[in-house]
């Protein structure tokens, strides 16, 4: 898919992993809009990439109209040709029953899940419904969504079972959303990163390295966050990529 006047919408564009994507997209000749809550950090990259192809708009992805609102200002920049579903939220290890014998209540299980899984098919499916009434590129296409899942998704740690949920449940969505999707000519991709290095992790480098990257097998490090924006851009690239969801973990696979 060729980019050049098209826009693209990525919702989580403040963030690690959304940032680099977002560089990647606009390096490639899309128009981009950057959605993301991070208000602060959205708008310096607005202003670092230039608005006039770059905007920042504050977009809460668990609410349909403020998605509604992101797709739309997408579409003033350009038709609408890809979104990413990049977003973060909370994660807090916890498990289902700690030693004391209580369990962790069901709103905090439902708000993960609401925001990872819940909030990736709002994107998906406001994006895609714009998507169809674009006219057809060359090769068929209309658009590609591509949504975030985790190696969590397969094999959890202990701690994770609302997150694992959430993530699983993006994994099982990106086959039967990518068929539903066909006939409108809008592809559908997951991506499950491993253990990546993000601003998340409010520590160096270094110390982030040192704790988790050495658990990974080869290459013996923790993922940079524009290894993930370069595996979604080869998506766009790929019209034949679609229904999978790639892992990009180094061989790692979580124990317990």
């Amino acid at each position: 898919m060729n980019l050049e006047g098209a826009s693209a919408l990525v919702v989580g564009g403040a963030g690690g992993f959304g940032e680099a994507t977002v560089r990647r997209l606009a390096e490639a000749g899309a128009a981009v809009l950057i959605a993301d809550l991070a208000e602060e950090k959205g708008k310096a990259l607005e202003a670092d990439l230039g608005s006039a192809r770059v905007r920042y708009l504050t977009t809460d992805v668990t609410s349909e109209e403020s998605v509604a609102a992101a797709v739309t200002a997408a579409q003033e920049l350009g038709d609408l040709r890809v979104s990413v579903a990049v977003h973060g939220g909370p994660a807090a290890a916890r498990r289902i029953v700690n030693r004391k014998g209580e369990f962790y209540p069901l709103e905090t299980f439902k708000r993960t899940t609401d925001i990872f899984l819940g909030g990736t098919y709002n994107i998906l499916a406001q994006s895609a419904a714009a998507m169809s009434r674009n006219e057809p590129l060359e090769s068929g296409q209309r658009g590609l969504v591509i949504m975030t899942a985790s190696i969590a998704g397969f094999e959890a740690q202990v701690g994770q079972s609302d997150y694992a949920a959430a993530k699983g449940g993006v994994i099982s969505l990106t086959l039967a959303a990518a068929r539903d999707l066909a006939p409108a000519g809008v592809r559908v991709m997951g991506i499950a990163p491993g253990t990546f290095f993000t601003p998340a992790f409010r520590m160096s480098e270094e110390e982030a390295q040192a704790q988790w990257g050495t658990g990974v097998p080869n290459p013996k490090r923790m993922g940079r966050a524009d290894e993930y924006a370069g595996l979604a851009l080869h998506i766009v690239h790929n019209d034949y990529l679609n229904g999978e969801v790639i892992r990009i973990d180094g061989a790692l696979r979580f124990g317990i």
